[in-house]
């Protein structure tokens, strides 16, 4: 089934050359269908980039997914040109008599300060306040699953070493779980951030869940024991290029950043990363779809509570 997203969107051209099946809004309303609807909290600088690559994740399902994209009022965004926000954005005002089948909260550039010191924290925790009774599911991406975890549950970040980026090898700690349905024993997923949540943190907490962790990268998948709330601290989304234009973005700026493990053969920017992952990004995102969404959504949106 296609993925619903206005006409003019820019990602819509990237899809369709990659046969995505999309499809636009005047056909859409000629369909007798109630889609599943899609509410993205994008927080991440570059907004054009990150609208491709959820839309590309939230595809390979059965289901039809109609998204609406949500920006904050209380920051500016300096990366994204002010027609598309205006054009294909709404701010939480327009859309807070909603409700969502579903909602992602993707990360954002801000790890480094404390949750209260983000110039838009107070709207980010209404927002998250709002989705526990107007969302059947929320996913949550990096520091998004931080700043999650610490509204809903009090879990703190930490700072790391050095920035964990690249690629790493993943296992399930919960087997039975549906939302990893069809993972493999070992599984790769890329990470890029500066602090952590510990996973000695999750384990007593009694309302939280570990899914996935990593012997190099810590905790990866965590959620609510109400299956309401999942939270994800890399970056399945990424696609082939992503961790490249990062590395070669910090090092245009003199930082002193590694090379991203386990991404470029031979460790060596100069070839074409290696794409380890994607098969997971489309089994995590379909069966969130499917087992959180879908399965647990009312057909009619107004009764979620």
């Amino acid at each position: 089934m296609p993925i619903k997203i206005p006409d003019a969107l820019p990602a819509r051209h990237v899809l369709e050359n990659e046969n995505v099946f999309v499809i636009g809004e005047a056909k859409a309303m000629q369909q007798d269908i109630r889609p599943l609807k899609i509410l993205i909290l994008n927080l991440m600088p570059l907004k054009i980039s990150t609208e491709t690559h959820l839309l590309r994740a939230l595809s390979n399902s059965p289901l039809q997914v109609e998204v609406d994209f949500l920006m904050t009022s209380s920051h500016v965004s300096k990366n994204t040109p002010r027609e598309h926000l205006f054009a294909f954005y709404k701010v939480f005002e327009e859309v807070q008599a909603n409700k969502y089948d579903g909602m992602i909260i993707t990360g954002a550039p801000v790890e480094l300060l404390e949750f209260n010191d983000v110039n838009y924290w107070s709207e980010l925790s209404e927002i998250m306040d709002w989705s526990k009774m107007n969302v059947t599911s929320t996913f949550h991406i990096c520091w998004g699953a931080q700043a999650g975890l610490y509204h809903h549950f009090g879990i703190k970040k930490y700072p790391l070493d050095k920035k964990m980026f690249g690629i790493f090898k993943h296992t399930v700690e919960k087997r039975e779980e549906p939302l990893m349905r069809g993972f493999n024993d070992l599984y790769h997923a890329p990470h890029s951030r500066y602090t952590e949540v510990r996973e000695e943190e999750i384990l007593a907490h009694p309302d939280l869940v570990l899914l996935s962790k990593s012997e190099k990268a810590g905790v990866y998948m965590v959620m609510s024991k109400d299956r309401r709330q999942v939270f994800v601290t890399g970056h399945s989304e990424y696609d082939a290029s992503t961790l490249k234009e990062e590395y070669d973005r910090d090092v245009a700026k003199g930082l002193d950043i590694e090379v991203p493990a386990n991404y470029f053969p031979d460790d060596n920017p100069e070839n074409d990363p290696m794409v380890l992952w994607r098969s997971h990004a489309s089994l995590l995102y379909s069966n969130w779809l499917n087992y959180y969404v879908y399965q647990a959504t009312p057909f009619e949106l107004d009764k979620i509570t």
